[in-house]
Formats: structure tokens, C-alpha cells, sequence
């Protein structure tokens, strides 16, 4: 848009009508010829000269002042602009480093998370391990006793004596075996009574060694089918873990990745936005530019051609003063009233540009306003459009991880539930094992199993502990994204 006005005031030297000037075509063709040869004979002036007789007048002055006015303002406004404009990106900056830190916190817990994870199926292991250990010491203790009985049954024992095993080491609470118990007592009952054949007992100590191998080798079997059972459910479980691990791992991976590839295009858009701006910008500028040094060139020549006539004009004046002098001073009264006519002319006719500039003025200055108004409408509805396109990109991105979070916390709560049936269920094991055992073994035996129920009772709080501890901090990160 034009700001320029199309007729900018120009220097005006109020010139001083004649007295004696006369509007008739008297001596015309002698009148033009002088003023031609006056005309060619008086060089003109360079324009150092014009310019340094000429006189500013107040209404350039005026113009010039208001223009310099409206450039200081638009300067200023601009420069607001700009601030407002620093302000919003360093706050988006602030945000979006927010939100990456966010992110970091996110994954770090989710690499905790894993670990945890992890750690837990390491103790499984183990306890597996352990439950290995003891299945096998207990078949050892069962070969050792079995041993102990050929060799007693080789061995003729002496009357009165009496054998005693130990299911534990000796600082602890010592469990008697009623078997070999009741075999010693038999013994004794045997050494009392009178010896039977060689034969019998040959016979009586085969079949005793193959109940107590059938015993023992059933033993053996249940004992490989539990720790079959455990393993195969514990690397079923480990396996089920590290893929939902994996899983999780990958959606979090191409999250990432369209959020990278998505800041990529929103940056080469505005790259090209910002591109296309500064080149109709820059554009614009030299076009303006260009048209402001051809009006100037335009205003220098309508200015020198007016400065001219203004010369030839007061020099025609000149002639025909003293002409009319010296010819006609009877018409003195007539040139006088023409010339009060004349000078109410000038002076309707200065109002009238006065008027007309003032018109100007305030055409320009509507303009002006009504381009602001519309660049700011641009830009607000350009900075709406790009405010209202991330909300819902980024809602679309925390709808998704509020999703994938509940869908973790889902299965992360059916592992808990399943873990807690287990516990139970190996309570419920134990406590009818320990009820079979009060009920098969005697009095002094008690102590032991009571510090055994509360070994377990002990393990069982504790294990609860970890899991409502672990069942916390899930429900804190989920709080925690939830809030982010």
C-alpha cells in the first residue's frame, strides 16, 4: 500500500500580485515575443542556488514533522511487537525444555521399573534354587539313612541300645526319625526274643530295602515334577515380562520417533514460512524505495519547472508594471478593484488546498491505520492457527501415553493378583503340611514347627510389604504422568 501522498506540499514563495496588472490582450504577439527573448536570454541557476534562495514553508515543515512523527511510532510499535514475540518463544523454549526433562524423569522410571523387574525374577530364581537345594539334600539324607539302616541291620546291636537321628544339625530343636526309632525298639524286642534264621532276616531286610527304595525313588519323582512345575512357570512368567517389556519399549521408541519427525516439518514450515516472508518483505521494501526516488525526481523537476515559471512570471510582472506606469494611469481605480478581486480569489483558493491537504492527511492516516489493523488480524490469526494445531497435536500424544500407561498399569496389577494367588496358595501348602506334621509327629516337635509357621509368617508379611511398596510406587508414577 501507497503511503506517500500523490501531491506533496512543496516551497512557496508568496508572490506580490501587481498593481497595475490587466487581463486583456493588449499587444499580445508583441508581449510574447519579449518574453521569449527575455526568456532566452537569461540563463537559469543551478539548483544549489534555487535551493539555498528557496524558502521552506510551514506546511512542508508541518508535513515532514508528521511524517517523521508516524515513522518514530511505527518504530516503536515494531519494536513491541518484537519483545511480545521474544517473550512467547522464550516461553515456548521454557516449555518444550520442561516437557523433554519430563520425558528423561519418565524414562528413567521406566528403566528403574525394568530393573525392578528384573531383581525380582533374580530372587525368584534363586528361591527356586534354594527349593532345588533342599529337595536334593533331602534325597541325600534319605540315601544316608538308608545306608545307616543296611549297616544296622548288619550289625547285631547289643541289648539296651538305642539309635538316634537328627533331621536338623545339633543347635537346633532335635526331631527323632520314628522309623528308625521303631525299628531300634523292634531290635531290642528282637534281642530279647530268641534269633531267628539267617534266611528270615536275609528275606525281611530285601523286602524292607525295596519299600524303603520304592519310598524313596517316589520321593524323588514328586520332588522333579514341583521343581519342573516352578521352572517352567518361572521362565513362562520371565518370558511374558520381557516381552511386554519389549513391547512397551518399541511403542515409546516410535512415539519418539513421530515426535521428532513431526518438530522436523513444523520447523521446515516455518523455515519456509519465514523464508517467503522476508523475501515479499525485502521485496516490498525495494519496491517502495524505488517508487519514493522516482516521485522525489518527479517532485525535483515539477519543483524546478514551478521555480522557473515563478522567475519568468515576476519578470513579466515587472515588465508590465512599468509598462502600465508609464501608459495607462487613468485605469489605477479599475486594477485596483481587479486586484481585491484577485486576492479573494488566492485566498479562497489557498483554503481550498489547505482543505484539500487536510483531506489528504487524514485519507493517508485512515489508511494507515486500516493496514495496521489488518496485519494485526493476520497475525493473530496465523498465531491462533499454530497455538490451536500443537494442543491438539499434544493432546493426541498424552491421549496415547495415558493409554499405553493404563494398559501397563492393567497387566502390571493381573501380575500382582497372580502373585498374591501364588503366595496363598503356597501358604495354604504349607499350613497343611504343617497340620499332616502335628498330626504324624509327636509332642516335642511343636517348637519346631511353631518357629517354622513363623518363619513363613515372617516371609509372607515381608513379601506382602515389598509388593504393596511396589504397588505404591506405580500408582506415584502413574500420578506423576497423569499430572505431567
Amino acid at each position: 500500500m501507497n503511503f506517500t501522498p500523490t501531491h506533496s506540499p512543496v516551497c512557496r514563495k508568496p508572490t506580490i500580485a501587481s498593481k497595475y496588472s490587466v487581463a486583456s490582450g493588449i499587444n499580445g504577439p508583441t508581449r510574447r515575443s519579449r518574453m521569449a527573448d527575455s526568456v532566452e536570454s537569461t540563463p537559469l541557476p543551478s539548483i544549489r542556488d534555487r535551493l539555498a534562495v528557496l524558502c521552506p514553508s510551514q506546511e512542508l515543515l508541518e508535513y515532514y514533522q508528521k511524517k517523521m512523527a508516524d515513522c518514530d511510532e511505527e518504530n516503536e510499535d515494531l519494536l513491541k511487537k518484537l519483545e511480545f514475540y521474544k517473550e512467547a518463544c522464550e516461553g515456548q523454549h521454557r516449555l518444550e525444555w520442561d516437557l523433554q526433562q519430563k520425558d528423561e524423569e519418565i524414562a528413567e522410571l521406566q528403566k528403574a521399573l525394568s530393573d525392578m523387574q528384573v531383581c525380582l525374577f533374580q530372587e525368584r530364581e534363586h528361591v527356586l534354587r534354594l527349593y532345588s537345594e533342599n529337595d536334593r539334600l533331602r534325597i541325600r539324607e534319605l540315601e544316608d539313612k538308608k545306608k545307616i539302616q543296611n549297616l544296622l541291620a548288619l550289625v547285631e546291636t547289643d541289648t539296651g541300645e538305642v539309635t538316634y537321628f537328627y533331621k536338623e544339625p545339633p543347635h537346633k530343636v532335635s526331631i527323632f526319625q520314628n522309623t528308625i526309632q521303631a525299628a531300634g525298639v523292634c531290635e531290642q524286642n528282637d534281642s530279647s526274643a530268641p534269633k531267628p534264621d539267617s534266611k528270615e532276616e536275609k528275606k525281611r531286610s530285601s523286602i524292607r530295602e525295596k519299600e524303603y527304595g520304592s519310598k524313596h525313588y517316589q520321593g524323588d519323582v514328586e520332588a522333579l515334577q514341583v521343581q519342573l512345575k516352578e521352572q517352567s512357570k518361572f521362565s513362562r512368567e520371565q518370558v511374558e515380562g520381557l516381552m511386554e517389556d519389549r513391547r512397551i519399549r518399541i511403542e515409546e521408541i516410535q512415539v519418539q520417533h513421530q515426535r521428532n519427525q513431526d518438530k522436523i516439518k513444523e520447523l521446515t514450515k516455518s523455515l519456509h514460512h519465514t523464508q517467503e516472508l522476508l523475501y515479499e518483505s525485502t521485496k516490498d521494501f525495494l519496491k517502495l524505495r524505488f517508487e519514493n526516488q522516482t516521485k522525489e525526481k518527479t517532485w525535483m523537476l515539477e519543483k524546478d519547472q514551478l521555480m522557473s515559471k515563478i522567475k519568468q512570471y515576476r519578470m513579466q510582472n515587472k515588465k508590465k508594471d512599468d509598462k502600465i506606469g508609464k501608459v495607462m494611469p487613468v485605469l489605477h481605480d479599475s486594477h485596483h478593484t481587479q486586484n481585491e478581486y484577485i486576492k479573494s480569489l488566492k485566498d479562497k483558493l489557498a483554503q481550498e488546498k489547505k482543505l484539500s491537504n487536510m483531506y489528504q492527511e487524514q485519507c493517508i492516516a485512515l489508511e494507515e491505520e486500516l493496514a495496521k489493523i489488518r496485519e494485526e488480524e493476520g497475525v493473530r490469526r496465523e498465531i491462533f492457527k499454530d497455538r490451536s494445531n500443537k494442543m491438539s497435536k499434544r493432546l493426541q500424544i498424552m491421549t496415547k501415553r495415558y493409554e499405553a500407561l493404563e494398559h501397563r498399569r492393567m497387566l502390571e496389577v493381573e501380575g500382582f493378583k497372580t502373585d498374591i494367588k501364588v503366595l496363598r496358595q503356597r501358604l495354604k501348602d504349607l499350613e497343611q503340611m504343617l497340620y499332616k506334621a502335628t498330626i504324624n509327629t509327636r509332642a516335642n516337635q511343636d517348637l519346631a514347627i511353631l518357629c517354622e509357621v513363623r518363619d513363613s509368617n515372617r516371609r509372607a508379611h515381608k513379601i506382602q510389604g515389598e509388593l504393596k511398596n511396589i504397588k505404591s510406587k506405580v500408582f506415584g508414577l502413574e500420578n506423576e504422568l497423569r499430572l505431567c
